[in-house]
């Protein structure tokens, strides 16, 4: 596609710009964003006002994760923008957001099963046009990066050139020679401002391809290490220093009352009983609206209508099954040892090998809950058949859809604000919180601003889903080298399932029975080892559960990569093998993990995992796939540990990664930070069991957390690398829990086989 001047730009408060967008056919789509008088917009990515500021659509949910930041500095090196006068914005929902890399990665949740090929990799036309069509703006899976890098390079790049051109026409030489730096183009000790150049430089064309710096956006960790000044600092960082950014619980609509909810048990449950009066007797009452499966309050004050909704003592009864830990832990336990399974991936065939295994051991996660810190929180103003929505959310046009089938207007009728979100872990892939706003709000007609108690968080909230898994090895007769591998998983089709309520509006139940029977390869990846063991595969036995079940920070990743990691371990201790050295001599093929290993073990001062030295050790890799090929993250991390009067201890964490280019060190190292502790508070915490549907960890207190007192020392440290990026939010959390289970091995002499580690005692 050739870049004009009007394809790029969208001057002094025009709104008509066309992009032109390729998939199947050539389709023009008006431009997102609008510029106002004095601005000009660049290819929905860049906004410029008349003073030079430069702000950056950004089409990804902030969740913590920096992506905001990263963006605006891809746009601030390429353009050579002074770091201060960049911001950022939220992105319209336009098809110019679609994001490609996504639609590609989950097209087994949404193409037709006999076109497999026409949408493997973000760069085929089926993806692109589902990416397009939708559009598909969804926060998951780390693609930001992936998706956007290259747009927004190419804008930044286009609007460089502009300048350039009008700044050479000044000084009447090559615009090739010039450059920008600071907010200002120079040439040599000349140098003029961006603000001075904008009127000329509109009405140049920037150049097709796309001028782009031969040195894409990076930074090496080695000029970076722990506590070094970053030299692009976050921008999200001071407003929540000082108090002053907005998250979605802070806004404030004229006239808006506040609502709390009580939804039923989680399973299929509907509203039996409920005691108005009761809720009208509390001073502050608005009004009391119900809903086929909840009864929520309104109220001037949210602890006003807290206090009248759990006044109305609802009852709901069960239309179909409810979850039930033994139940579900029935279900799964049979399904693994009877169910019929599917084989998803395969490098030969162990079968024969395994008939009679050397090794075989059972594996088991319980179900666990996001717990951001932020409850989910939404506004909802109807004016007319005008409909505004305030919220966090990772999937805004799911919203839109949902939420304008509530208020029974058109989807080019609703306005979402998308607000920043106090964590996520992908709880905020879940639209219902806006449907039920709208429906109060409707009800009541007024705006209102509904907020889950951090009960009902954990009560309404789609947890992680439970799994067993039997993993089998056949050992030659050294007693080391591994013959043969076999994963059997037992689990619902989990990944289908959440697409079904994301990405086709369907409801629990329907996403439950549209997922039934059917086997999940996104649910169970991760799980085929890396090392090279000639007969090895994975078995998935899909496990129909009565508990609704959702996407989770590291996905399928966080057990699989526990399973195989641990199982690995105990293939080297039957063999009397050191840990590291064993799975190294395994890894043929696989240089970076290597590297990772053995960066991991030499930072950490590893000693071989010996009997009581409370070390353990894993790995784990993670593929992307990319317009330019595979994209592959690294981790090695090794773990110390102990058994303390009944608790695990975890006094350091070491990791190593190689995640290719590194666009912001700071960014990375928070990321990779927060994913190893995270990764901590699932290994020791995090889940709940279900009794008649309620969860029986439903308090932040009750999850089994780390306190300050229990985090480890960590340390970090990043491979240099030439290849494509790598995001690391999730890659930080599938090694921990394996790295910890294999040091409580070693210090206890006890195999921990079940997530959390301590759930089934000492």
């Amino acid at each position: 596609m050739r870049l004009t001047r009007r394809g790029l730009l969208i001057g002094a408060g025009g709104a008509g710009a066309l992009l032109v967008a390729f998939a199947l056919s050539p389709r023009r789509y008006t431009s997102a964003l609008v510029a106002a008088p004095g601005e000009h917009v660049f290819d929905s990515f860049i906004r410029l006002a008349a003073d030079g500021a430069v702000s950056v659509a950004v089409p990804v949910c902030e969740m913590g994760q920096g992506i905001s930041t990263l963006m605006a500095q891809i746009v601030a090196v390429e353009l050579g923008a002074d770091w201060k006068r960049v911001g950022v914005e939220p992105a319209p929902p336009s098809p110019a957001y679609g994001d490609p890399v996504l639609a590609a990665r989950w097209a087994p949740l949404w193409q037709p099963g006999y076109l497999p090929a026409l949408a493997d990799t973000p760069d085929d036309w089926l993806a692109r046009m589902h990416a397009e069509r939708e559009p598909m703006m969804i926060t998951a899976e780390g693609t930001a990066l992936a998706a956007f890098e290259a747009p927004l390079r190419a804008a930044a790049a286009g609007l460089r050139a502009m300048l350039l051109q009008a700044a050479a026409a000044k000084w009447n030489v090559g615009w090739e020679t010039l450059d920008t730096a600071g907010h200002f183009v120079v040439n040599g000790k000349q140098r003029i401002a961006f603000a001075a150049l904008i009127p000329e430089a509109v009405g140049y064309d920037p150049p097709d391809p796309p001028a782009l710096r031969a040195e894409p956006p990076r930074e090496r960790p080695g000029q970076f290490p722990d506590g070094a000044r970053p030299r692009y600092p976050r921008l999200d960082l001071p407003a929540k220093v000082d108090g002053s950014f907005v998250f979605a619980g802070d806004v404030r609509v004229p006239g808006m009352v506040h609502a709390a909810i009580v939804h039923g048990p989680q399973g299929d449950t509907v509203l039996s009983t409920f005691d108005r009066k009761a809720a009208e007797t509390v001073p502050g009452v608005v009004g009391l609206v119900t809903d086929k499966r909840w009864v929520a309050v309104a109220a001037k004050t949210w602890h006003a209508a807290h206090k009248a909704v759990l006044a109305t003592e609802p009852r709901f009864h069960a239309a179909g099954r409810i979850a039930d830990s033994s139940a579900l832990e029935n279900r799964i336990d049979t399904a693994l040892r009877k169910g019929r399974a599917t084989r998803l991936m395969a490098e030969g065939d162990p079968d024969a090998l395994l008939a009679k295994p050397t090794l075989t051991a059972r594996y088991d996660v319980e179900p666990a809950l996001h717990a951001p810190l932020e409850t989910a929180t939404a506004t909802a103003r109807l004016t007319g058949d005008k409909l505004e929505i305030w919220l966090a959310t990772q999937a805004p046009e799911l919203v839109r859809r949902q939420a304008a089938r509530a208020a029974g207007v058109s989807a080019r009728k609703v306005v979402l604000y998308p607000m920043h979100a106090g964590g996520s872990f992908d709880a905020r892939l879940d639209a219902r919180i806006a449907v039920e706003a709208v429906t109060i709000a409707k009800t009541l007609g007024r705006p209102v601003q509904l907020t889950w108690s951090r009960w009902e968080e954990a009560l309404a909230g789609y947890p992680r889903t439970p799994v067993s898994a039997q993993l089998s090895a056949a050992l030659g007769p050294d007693k080391r080298q591994l013959l043969g591998w076999r994963t059997r998983m037992a689990l619902p089709a989990t990944a289908i399932e959440a697409g079904a309520r994301l990405l086709d509006g369907m409801d629990a139940l329907g996403a439950q029975a549209a997922a039934k029977g059917r086997a999940d390869p996104l649910a169970c990846e991760g799980a085929m080892p890396l090392y090279a063991i000639p007969e090895r595969a994975v078995d998935h036995v899909p496990t129909a559960l009565p508990l609704p079940t959702a996407r989770y920070r590291g996905n399928a990743h966080g057990y699989s990569a526990f399973f195989t990691e641990s199982f690995i371990d105990e293939c080297a201790h039957h063999g009397g093998a050191e840990p590291l050295s064993y799975r190294i001599g395994m890894l043929t093929g696989q240089p970076r993990l290597a590297a990772c290993l053995v960066g991991a073990a030499r930072l950490a001062m590893w000693g071989g995992g010996a009997d009581a030295s409370g070390q353990g050790i894993a790995c784990h890799r993670m593929d992307l796939a990319a317009g330019e090929g595979l994209r592959s993250g690294f981790i090695a991390v090794v773990a110390t540990a102990r058994q303390e009067e009944g608790a695990i201890r975890v006094d350091q964490l070491t990791a190593w990664l190689d995640i290719g280019r590194i666009v912001n060190v700071d960014i990375a190292r928070q990321q990779v930070e927060g994913g190893l502790l995270f990764a901590l508070s699932q290994a020791i915490g995090g889940s709940t069991a279900y009794a008649a549907g309620l969860p029986t960890a439903g308090r932040l207190a009750q999850l089994g957390l780390p306190l300050l007192a229990d985090c480890p020392k960590v340390d970090i440290a990043f491979a240099e690398s030439d290849e494509q990026p790598f995001d690391p939010g999730e890659l930080a959390t599938t090694a921990v829990a394996p790295a910890i289970a294999n040091a409580l091995f070693s210090a206890t002499g006890l195999r921990f086989r079940r997530l959390p580690l301590l759930s089934e005692g000492l």
